[in-house]
Formats: C-alpha cells, structure tokens, sequence
C-alpha cells in the first residue's frame, strides 16, 4: 500500500516529467542537474528517468570550465540549477529550469513549481522503457586520472534497489528512516541512499550538506534509524567524542563508505554509539554504487576493516597485478567484480571501457584487497597511488589509519615524494587539534607501529586535507604540493654548494 507520502512524491514526479515532455524533451535526451541536495533534486531525477531521458549530474563546486566540459561531453539539452548557481550555467547556453520556490526578481528562469503548477499527473504518458536503456551518465572523480562518464543502466539502478535493502528486508525491519547530507550528484548518496531506500519505502530526511551540530540534531528530531557517512565524517565523530546534548537512541545503524576506514576509527565509534551497528560498505561509481555490505555480528566475531561480504547477484575474484592469475583467500591483487549492477561502459570511451572490462565481463577495479575464508572483502588500497619503497609497497590508507588513531590528529594523508635512491618515501600532511605536535613527534608514533619501510620520511602541517564530495582524498594536488617542495629543497642545496 502506498503512504500518503508516497503518493504525493508519484504525483510530482509525474506532473514533472509531464512539464519537461512538454519542453521537447524525449527518451534519450540528457538533462543536467548542477544543484546541491534538496527534496527536489530526486523528484527531478525520477521524473527525467521516467521519460526515458538520461540524467548526469555535476558536483555545484565546479568551476565554469569543469561544467562546460561535462556538459559537451554528455551532450545535455537542459539545465536543472538553483538561483545561485545561475551565473555559472549561463554559460552554457542550454534552457534553464530553476529548482527553487521563488526564483530573484533578477532572474527570469521558470521554477519547477511554476512548471507543475498546471500539470495534472494523469497526463503524463511514459513512454516504453528497457532495462538495457541508460538511465544516467555520472561522471568519475578524476582524482586518479582523466575524468570519464560511467554509463548507468535502469537494470543497474534497479539491481541496486534490491541489493542494497537485503539487510533490511532480511531481518524483516519496518520502514527505517534514513538521513542523507552525502551529496545526490554522487553515486553513494543517489543510488545507494536516496534511490534505493525510497524503492523500499523508507523515509529520506535530505540536508544541504554536512554540518556535524544540524546532524546529531536531525537525528534526535526525524528519530533516524540508519546513518550512512564518509570517512571524514566517522573520524570527526570519533574524535568528538561521547554526545549527551542530543538523544541519539534512534540510530540503529552507523555505516560508511566511499574510501577505507581505519579498524581504531571504527572501535572508537562504537564505543561512542553503543547502540548502533557500526559497519562499512564498498562500491563505485562503476557498480552503482554497491560491491558489499558488512552485516551486524556478534562482537566476538567481528573484523573491523572488513567492508563486508559481495551482496546478492554479485561475483568477486581477486587476480595478481602482474600476471592476471586468479588469487587464493588472504592474498593481495586486483579486486574484480561481475553482476547486474556493474556499468555498461564509458561513455563514447571504448578504449577506457576494454581496459576495465574484461571479455569475461568482469570490472576491473583498480583497487588492491582480499578475502579472507569467510568470503569477507578488504580494501588496502588503490593500485595506482601505491608507493614504491626500494621494491617494497606501501599503502597510504595503512599510514593514514595510523595517523588517526594518534588523539591530536584529527585527519591526515600521505602521498609520494620522489627520492634519488629509494624511487619514493612517504610523506603525510596531518591535521592536528590545535596540539604542539612537532614533525618529530608524528614520525616518532608511526615508526613504533609500522615496519622501517613504511616511516614517514616527511610531515606536512595544514589546515584541512582537500578532499572531493564524497570524501576521496585529492591525492593529486597533495603531490603537487610535494613535488614544489622538492624543487625547493632541492633549488636551495644548489644554492649552498
């Protein structure tokens, strides 16, 4: 039976997509949304899908030349945005349609109210749509290389709506209420949060964006049930500490995802939300969003690292970097994943697409991690941002768990910095709670935890770690930063000798 809710949300879905067919737009026509979270950003996601059209989306902090870029490159043919966003898209010299109430006087843009305001939803006639049909070209995060559309099938979304609720529907839970402050433009917050639950029925409380005070105070407000973050996040709310201002007992579930978190990060989670599963979940863009999902153990058997075991309809296998021979349980080498919800390909890239899909159809995913017996996934690391010490490799997400778990640290990543005999060293920039921690100290508490290879041959204090929406560190401008470092030193021991 479908809630009142819900029947208002097919109501303005459908009076929507009645106003955008009624705007020539047609089954395979692309419609960019350049917009933050709001209730309105997945009503106009549903009513462009359900016309056969095909959404991409775009991060709102883009630059003028990154939207142009990706406008061009989907061949988009509307602009869905809001007031402030206007100027960047004017650009573009595509229609605008503006998801806001009451646009400024200045601005002379139709709203989406103004569009559905003579709208009747038993007008709308969709048309017929394939599950093969491309739902939606979301772009990578570029942070490991040329920034490529993944296409997204209905099939995929669809496949994700089942896998990512299995938990729920499994322990028969009641409709959950979920909130969501990751952003919509990003697979994790689109499909894993908003679609996926949405299609099961349960409630998505939607933040402009993350603010730790607006989100304990949610929690307490909407009585939310699950909570699904980014690394950061967990490592800012461990660092808060135990909250009592706020009645946080609603929250059942605590999950993260988007990077690796640290086994310290998580324990110190649980510790501060006792009531609450605290567990990890692994995707990407190119799955939907969804590879695996850790369920609730006893605690006697938990693994904290694991992102849990491949759900339902999905294959993984693990093949050495070298040769591309299939692994056995424990040990390190690509992980790889076939099912329903892996892309289709790159858009208008067939040679990016061969590389990542094998004629076996399974993804290739980049990533370096395992399974141990139980079938339980870990993620080290990203092949690509390895660092190579003397032949030995050293894993930046090993360092920068370590890192976190020092009390003065609140957030930290390490990249390579080239050097004439080892080829690389490790190098963190650390993010420390106002301490007198010294270079010396932080080099001093890693090399007690880890093997000489892997010690910090450098320590970078900032102000904060830049990061993409979805928490991924920006590894490339970090080594940027290392690289004008090293000519620096490099230009001042010339100048002594």
């Amino acid at each position: 039976m479908v809630s009142i809710v819900g029947q208002m949300l097919r109501s303005a879905v459908s009076s929507f997509a009645s106003a955008l067919s009624r705007l020539g737009i047609r089954k395979g026509d692309v419609v960019l949304i350049f917009a933050p979270n709001s209730v309105l950003f997945p009503v106009s996601f549903l009513s462009i899908i359900s016309l056969g059209a095909i959404a991409t989306t775009v991060n709102p902090l883009y630059t003028v030349g990154e939207l142009k870029k990706q406008a061009l490159d989907s061949g988009a043919k509307l602009v869905l945005t809001v007031p402030d966003l206007v100027p960047k898209v004017s650009s573009l010299n595509l229609p605008i349609i503006l998801l806001a109430e009451n646009a400024n006087k200045d601005v002379s843009f139709p709203t989406f109210y103004d569009l559905i305001k003579n709208q009747s939803p038993s007008e709308f006639a969709p048309p017929e749509i394939n599950q093969d049909d491309t739902v939606a070209l979301l772009y990578s995060s570029g942070t490991t290389g040329a920034s490529k559309g993944v296409v997204l099938t209905h099939r995929n979304f669809i496949s994700v709506a089942m896998m990512a609720v299995q938990d729920q529907d499994t322990r028969g839970e009641p409709p959950n209420i979920f909130l969501c402050f990751l952003p919509m433009f990003h697979i994790f917050g689109l499909s894993v949060i908003t679609f996926a639950q949405l299609a099961r029925g349960n409630t998505v409380v939607v933040m402009k964006r993350f603010d730790m005070e607006m989100t304990l105070r949610s929690i307490e407000r909407y009585r939310v049930s699950y909570l699904f973050v980014v690394p950061p996040v967990m490592i800012a709310l461990a660092k808060q500490g135990k909250v009592t201002k706020y009645d946080l007992s609603s929250l059942r579930r605590l999950g993260s995802g988007a990077a690796p978190l640290g086994k310290d990060v998580m324990e110190e989670v649980a510790g501060i939300f006792p009531q609450a599963d605290i567990v990890q979940g692994y995707g990407l863009t190119e799955s939907c969003g969804i590879v695996s999902l850790e369920l609730p153990r006893g605690a006697s058997l938990r693994q904290y690292g694991s992102t849990g075991n491949l759900v339902s309809g999905v294959e993984g296998k693990v093949v050495s970097v070298d040769t591309l021979r299939s692994l056995p349980p424990n040990q390190l080498g690509e992980l790889c994943f076939r099912g329903p919800n892996m892309m289709r390909g790159y858009f208008n890239n067939p040679q990016a697409t061969e590389l990542t899909i094998d004629k076996e159809g399974w993804l290739h995913t980049g990533d370096l991690g395992y399974f141990n017996e139980e079938g339980q996934v870990f993620i080290v690391d990203r092949i690509k941002e390895l660092i190579k010490y003397k032949g030995f490799q050293v894993a930046p997400a090993e360092l920068e768990s370590v890192l976190t778990s020092h009390p003065e640290i609140l957030d930290a990543a390490v990249v390579p910095m080239e050097d004439a005999e080892a080829g690389e060293v490790p190098v963190a920039f650390v993010v420390t709670r106002n301490s007198s921690l010294t270079e010396v100290d932080v080099q001093k508490f890693v090399a007690s935890q880890v093997a000489p290879f892997k010690r910090l041959r450098r320590v970078i204090f900032e102000n904060s770690i830049p990061k993409t929406a979805s928490g991924k560190i920006l590894r490339r401008e970090l080594t940027n930063t290392v690289k004008t470092l090293r000519r620096e030193l490099s230009d001042k021991v010339r100048s002594k000798l």
